[in-house]
């Protein structure tokens, strides 16, 4: 009788399925770290605030960016200890994505075998979205991480294997996970969603509901105060047809995946687990911009671990199809998956490590400044905003005056400073001779939206002309002269 159904391939042991997503999803992250020494306006507002001391943040998040006064505090910590860099920056995002790559291995192994494990974490680390906010000085990345660290914490404690520990240390985790973002708590209703599916006993579910309900009660100041500065994500488009195009696509390949699945269990599963961490998710945001337009995929970042879970059972069930027929090969599945989906996913993958990936360059503004500024010098921001070029490099701009600003951001509480009023503003730049103006390229560039933004162009335009030009990665640099015979 022939023995070649009964052989399996060879499996990874637990330790190398926890450990190899994680080294492999760091060295993706280490990989074009700096992004040719480019910082964007979104990582300039976490550069700049990182450096403030711990009072004037306090400062500032009673008036803006309240949401993510935890994650300021944290770069904070980091900044006055390692100095201010990119490497400082966006190394938080780099080890919280392993450390969520780690997570998705063990659940996968845990729920659906080996290979799902060693699959599913080897994937994260190359979804196009994961590969963005890997290297992103944001809290997105550390937020993937709580989500990943709660669910293992979940099914450990579905499993039986929990203990009083274990759901206090769950509540906590999904509590920070929340005080950095607290949209993250819209993990609580997937996790829900599996106790439901897994037809967890009323003990489980009371002691999840206490945890849960501590957790949202520890988050609900942070979720009332931010409310009052809403005004911050009032840029956010209106939802549309088309931007539930990757969702619908995301979900699609998700369910794919649990079809695929195997119980290993009586019923937690890995579909039971992955579907509702990525569904609930992204349902969830599309239902509360219904509302408020809030879409933003970067806001639901964790609900990817789902995905990666799902696409790691549909190795693990790609492995045992080839294992019943050739065993031999099956131990080829995974790195020949993984191969072509690199191959596949490298433009991509050195798209997101290129400056251009992102709108602007705030560094690439500095260096302009620095070389074309001459001594006496002013200089103008259209919008105000974009002064996070001088206070990332704030040596680039020795020597310049800022005529605009009345108070500067840390003794005004905010991010960009406030400004003069416009006849102020116009006064100081008819006293000028030579003005350079930091603003956006043409490509990204809006009209002048504000009363002072209109004063400061109209002046430009009436009284000053252009005599130097430069545009570096989505900013822009323009010397203005005080025309001749001017009054």
């Amino acid at each position: 009788m022939s023995t070649a159904h009964t052989v399996r391939p060879s499996s990874p042991r637990p330790l190398l399925v926890r450990s190899i997503p994680a080294l492999w999803t760091f060295a993706l992250g280490l990989w074009g770290l700096s992004r040719q020494d480019s910082v964007w306006r979104d990582e300039a507002a976490t550069w700049q605030v990182a450096r403030r001391s711990t009072a004037e943040t306090v400062h500032m998040l009673g008036n803006v960016d309240v949401v993510h006064g935890l994650y300021y505090l944290l770069m904070h910590g980091l900044f006055d200890l390692f100095g201010p860099g990119t490497a400082v920056l966006r190394l938080p995002s780099v080890v919280a994505m392993a450390v969520a790559a780690s997570c998705v291995a063990a659940l996968g192994h845990r729920l659906a075998g080996p290979w799902a494990g060693l699959g599913g974490g080897l994937a994260l680390g190359l979804l196009p979205a994961v590969q963005f906010y890997l290297q992103e000085g944001r809290p997105y990345a550390l937020v993937a991480a709580g989500a990943g660290i709660s669910t293992l914490l979940l099914v450990t404690l579905l499993e039986g294997r929990g203990r009083a520990v274990h759901w206090v240390a769950y509540g906590s985790t999904v509590a920070l996970g929340g005080l950095l973002n607290w949209l993250s708590l819209m993990i609580l209703p997937a996790h829900l969603a599996t106790l439901l599916w897994t037809r967890a006993d009323r003990a489980t579910a009371k002691r999840w509901t206490a945890a849960a309900v501590a957790a949202a009660t520890c988050v609900l100041p942070l979720v009332l105060f931010s409310r009052s500065q809403s005004a911050q994500v009032s840029w956010i488009p209106p939802l549309t047809w088309h931007m539930l195009i990757g969702p619908t696509i995301l979900l699609a390949i998700g369910c794919a995946g649990a079809l695929l699945d195997r119980p290993r269990a009586r019923r937690l599963s890995a579909a039971a687990v992955g579907l509702p961490l990525l569904a609930v998710p992204q349902l969830g945001l599309v239902g509360l911009s219904l509302i408020q337009p809030l879409f933003l995929d970067r806001y639901v970042l964790f609900s990817l671990l789902g995905l990666a879970l799902l696409i790691g059972v549909a190795i693990g069930a790609a492995v045992e199809a080839v294992a019943r027929r050739r065993p031999r090969a099956a131990p080829w599945v995974l790195p020949v998956v993984m191969a072509v989906a690199v191959a596949a996913l490298l433009p991509q993958a050195l798209a997101k490590r290129s400056p251009a990936s992102r709108v602007d360059d705030v560094l690439a503004a500095a260096g302009e400044i620095r070389r074309m500024k001459k001594p006496g010098d002013a200089v103008l921001f259209i919008p105000a905003a974009r002064r996070d070029t001088r206070l990332v490099s704030p040596d680039a701009f020795a020597g310049l005056r800022d005529i605009a600003l009345a108070r500067g951001p840390e003794e005004s509480g905010t991010l960009k400073g406030t400004e003069a009023r416009p006849d102020r503003i116009r006064a100081a730049m008819l006293a000028q001779r030579r003005i350079l103006l930091v603003t956006d390229a043409p490509g990204v560039a809006r009209p002048p939206a504000t009363e002072r933004e209109r004063a400061k162009t109209s002046v430009l335009r009436t009284h000053f002309r252009p005599v130097a030009d430069e545009q570096a990665r989505g900013r822009r640099v323009t010397v203005y002269e005080r025309r001749t015979g001017a009054r």
